[in-house]
């Protein structure tokens, strides 16, 4: 197979772990017959630096003609002013408007090898393998906002339309048939209008799958159980905002927030990859990132947009096997740990 794969490194460390994550898609395409062909091109900082804006024109044309994208993380100190007229993180709802993927899904599992790492009990991690599926361009973070500028006031506006939940529903329902066919709905209904428009279309594409039971849940009451009972969870569909926060809380049940991948997916198998981690400024450079994310979310590449399962979870095992040898980053190790490019190859040695 030959694929074109567009990668954005960022900033902070995503240099890094997009190097890391290219040497193990290299070995893919070594070890299965395939190629694949890099584009690299500039967003977030990187890009205001070099060209003022966050999303160059010139990215979003190799982001085009490519099969996916695969995006590191954006943002820094430099950049972190709150009222700047162009921002890091522009860039990144920009590119996931452009190409409407408006289905983020956020795989977290609890890795035996690294119950004792985890903050959570050891018992509670046991069989935990939850797949969010986060509705990614409208809600909160889309709808109409005004600054507070020199007054004392400002708003938000959280905007969902029926066809807007009934798309990532529809997505939702579909991997929870391939999963343990149970599905979670987060919202805050008894509160906002917004979320009681959720829950009933939600329950109307419910009708569809009747193979799969649905559970609503306040936002609140999922936050709490996620660290009281995670196992009991298999797909949890939440909004824009609401699954921003608890894909993050769950980061935990994973051991670090460095071990998360996403995929943003729209109508077809064009798709976008990104860790869910940020672009973690103060250990730029050191050799220190936990690479993990980016390389799973390249797994999810190559299952998703590629449709190479085979080869997606050879990389999987890759990492897993990684783990039970006892390779472990700073994120989750604090002594004893080894380098970003030690971890890497690792993961290397078992895709041999």
């Amino acid at each position: 197979m030959k694929a074109n794969i567009t990668l954005l490194p960022g900033d902070g460390v995503g240099p890094e772990i997009t190097a890391a994550t290219r040497q193990v898609l290299d070995q893919v395409a070594t070890k299965f017959g395939h190629e694949f062909i890099y584009h690299e091109a500039l967003i977030g900082g990187a890009a205001i630096d070099q060209t003022g804006t966050s999303l160059p024109p010139e990215t979003l044309k190799a982001a085009e003609q490519s099969d996916a994208i695969l995006l590191a993380a954006v943002g820094g100190p430099q950049w972190d002013d709150p009222t700047a007229d162009v921002r890091p993180e522009q860039g990144l709802l920009a590119i996931r408007k452009h190409f409407g993927l408006f289905a983020n899904l956020r795989p977290v599992k609890a890795y035996p090898a690294l119950s004792a790492f985890a903050p959570l009990r050891a018992e509670l991690l046991e069989g935990v393998d939850i797949l969010f599926v986060r509705e990614l361009t409208g809600g909160i973070y889309f709808g109409q906002r005004q600054e507070a500028g020199e007054g004392d006031t400002a708003h938000d506006t959280m905007i969902y339309s029926r066809d807007e939940v009934q798309r990532v529903a529809h997505v939702a329902f579909r991997a929870a048939q391939k999963r343990r066919k149970s599905l979670t709905s987060v919202d805050k209904a008894n509160v906002l209008a917004s979320m009681r428009l959720w829950r009933r279309a939600v329950a109307e594409v419910h009708e569809d799958y009747a193979d799969v039971s649905l559970q609503h849940a306040l936002v609140d009451s999922c936050a709490m159980h996620l660290l009281t009972r995670p196992a009991s969870f298999d797909v949890v569909l939440a909004g824009n905002m609401f699954g921003d926060i608890l894909s993050d809380e769950a980061s935990v049940l994973a051991g670090s927030l460095g071990m998360l991948p996403s995929a943003s997916l729209g109508a077809d198998r064009f798709g976008l990859y990104e860790p869910v981690h940020g672009s973690a400024p103060d250990i730029a450079g050191q050799g220190k990132a936990n690479p993990t994310g980016m390389i799973l979310s390249a797994a999810m590449m190559l299952r998703y947009s590629l449709e190479l399962e085979a080869e997606a979870q050879a990389v999987e095992a890759a990492i897993e096997g990684a783990l039970a040898d006892g390779a472990r980053t700073a994120d989750i190790a604090v002594s004893d740990s080894i380098s970003t490019g030690e971890f890497t190859g690792a993961i290397l040695s078992h895709l041999r």
